[in-house]
């Protein structure tokens, strides 16, 4: 099985009740649950209940870590079925408790009005190397090293465009090509839970530059508290986009960041926001 197809059936979910499904996660998976995981989980579980509109916005919160030893259970509320929009609530649960929760809005297809802002300029993918080639192996667990052991880096290729410089009066941008190493086929329910599964793939890191921070920075307490996503129009996520991400704000403990996803021609399919608890720890005595 190609490393795409891995993915997929990876976030596959079973049919328990009418609006119930439980889902699971790979071995491999380090000692938490990849946030793009659940988020393209709980897409599945709401499309489970919707008849043909597709997801124009999701919005969702991390309550608690999930267990990746453990089945999650995915409950569905069918909030409102209206004249083209549908509603849905997704509530994850383990161990009679919820680890996230989720809503999401469903559109008929329709045309309107059109602009969009403009892809920045970066060199080529093919002219960029990919991340293995300077990857270097963190001591002991972290976000890089959870994100090898999960496969992502299997199922997603990625090309960084040069970063900007780090540390004080650093730019909190960063822009990176990514897409499936392999088909996803025509389905754009499956199109959109991988693209909504790589969205969560280092954003959050976008508001360490400017001070500077890394994932392996002693005392960093650093987590997902909110993602949201808009889908703008319809792509084939197994050719090349760009992820270009900026932090305008920190504070309070936590790092806010915006992403727009461009396919290759320029043109804007997605965007994405999250904010992530960003807070040094005090040294221990």
């Amino acid at each position: 099985m190609d490393p795409v197809a891995r993915l997929i059936a990876s976030l596959a979910l079973e049919r328990i009740e009418l609006n119930l499904f439980r889902g699971t996660t790979p071995a491999r998976s380090g000692d938490r649950i990849f946030g793009g995981q659940v988020i393209a989980q709980a897409l599945l579980a709401a499309y489970e209940t919707v008849d043909s509109r597709i997801c124009h916005s999701l919005h969702c919160y991390f309550i608690r870590p999930g267990d990746p030893k453990i089945p999650i259970l995915f409950e569905v509320d069918r909030a409102r079925d209206g004249g083209s929009f549908t509603t849905r609530r997704v509530a994850a649960i383990q161990n009679g408790r919820q680890i996230f929760n989720f809503a999401a809005s469903f559109q008929d297809a329709e045309t309107g009005f059109e602009h969009q802002s403009q892809m920045p300029p970066v060199p080529a993918p093919e002219s960029l190397p990919p991340p293995e080639a300077s990857f270097r192996p963190p001591n002991g667990p972290s976000a890089a090293s959870l994100l090898r052991r999960a496969m992502r880096l299997d199922a997603i290729e990625t090309r960084p465009a040069p970063p900007p410089p780090a540390g004080p009066g650093g730019t909190p941008t960063v822009e990176v090509w990514m897409r499936a190493r392999g088909a996803i086929g025509p389905d754009p329910r499956q199109q959109q839970a991988v693209m909504a599964f790589t969205s969560d793939m280092g954003l959050m890191g976008t508001a360490f530059l400017p001070h500077p921070l890394t994932w392996e920075t002693p005392g960093l307490q650093s987590a997902s508290l909110d993602h949201a996503m808009w889908f703008h129009r319809p792509s084939d996520f197994s050719v090349w986009h760009l992820f270009a991400h900026d932090s305008p704000s920190a504070s309070g403990g936590r790092g806010f960041n915006r992403g727009s996803i461009f396919r290759a021609d320029g043109t804007l399919v997605a965007s994405v926001a999250q904010e992530g608890l960003m807070r040094m720890r005090p040294p221990k005595t």
